[in-house]
């Protein structure tokens, strides 16, 4: 895999700052499951996704979850170089969803890289701003949808990213990016069962239909 292809603004960059990077990024595999970073004093350095799926959680203080946004191919993930930015005060969990391939700059070098690069910074603030706009969709959701319609834009969206209609995932784990209790998905699950809209079985969860979990997410 060559850096240069994953990481957005390669094109604009000098090439003396292209060198320091290919220089400085550091390519690691981690399993699915794998926690890279965990809370604002973890400063791992800015990652540049190459292949893979990570999630950014945060965690309240009872120990429920919710998810805040995801990454994919070639998205870069601001969060675990919290240190760098000190505007950045968000205690989150990121952890890879699949298998995955990344990039890791360290904190310091990206860190002179915005100091010396106004593409660099200016891209950066734009990373920042849509990850904001993500977090901020989702208060809206808590806010004002009710938990039916979100699981059922959730499924919807997870069809999308499987490329399927079963989706193999716990009823557990659905309420981890929801940010709620087992038993209340369980009790909606088996809901939209019994409405003809999916069905159940251990481990997964299959789209039944469509139309109408999409008519329900709306």
């Amino acid at each position: 895999m060559d850096f240069s292809q994953y990481f957005p603004i390669w094109d604009k960059l000098t090439s003396s700052e292209q060198d320091i990077l290919a220089r400085s990024a550091v390519m690691r595999s981690v399993e699915k499951g794998t926690v890279l970073h965990r809370g604002s004093a973890d400063c791992l350095g800015l990652l540049v996704i190459g292949t893979g799926q990570l999630r950014v959680y945060s965690i309240s203080d009872d120990g429920r979850e919710v998810t805040l946004y995801r990454l994919f191919d070639r998205d870069i993930c601001l969060l675990s170089a919290s240190c760098i930015i000190e505007s950045i005060q968000f205690d989150v969990v990121i952890e890879a969803e699949k298998d995955t391939k990344l990039w890791v700059i360290p904190p310091a070098v990206y860190k002179k890289l915005m100091s010396d690069s106004a593409v660099t910074a200016n891209y950066t603030s734009q990373v920042m701003a849509s990850h904001f706009s993500e977090v901020m969709w989702l208060m809206e959701q808590v806010m004002w949808k009710t938990m039916d319609k979100r699981l059922a834009a959730f499924l919807l969206e997870e069809s999308g990213l499987e490329g399927g209609n079963i989706l193999k995932i716990t009823h557990e784990k659905i309420a981890a990016h929801l940010g709620t209790a087992r038993e209340v998905i369980t009790r909606l699950l088996r809901y939209f069962q019994n409405e003809g809209l999916l069905r159940l079985s251990r481990g997964a969860v299959e789209i039944t239909d469509r139309e109408r979990l999409l008519r329900l997410s709306e």
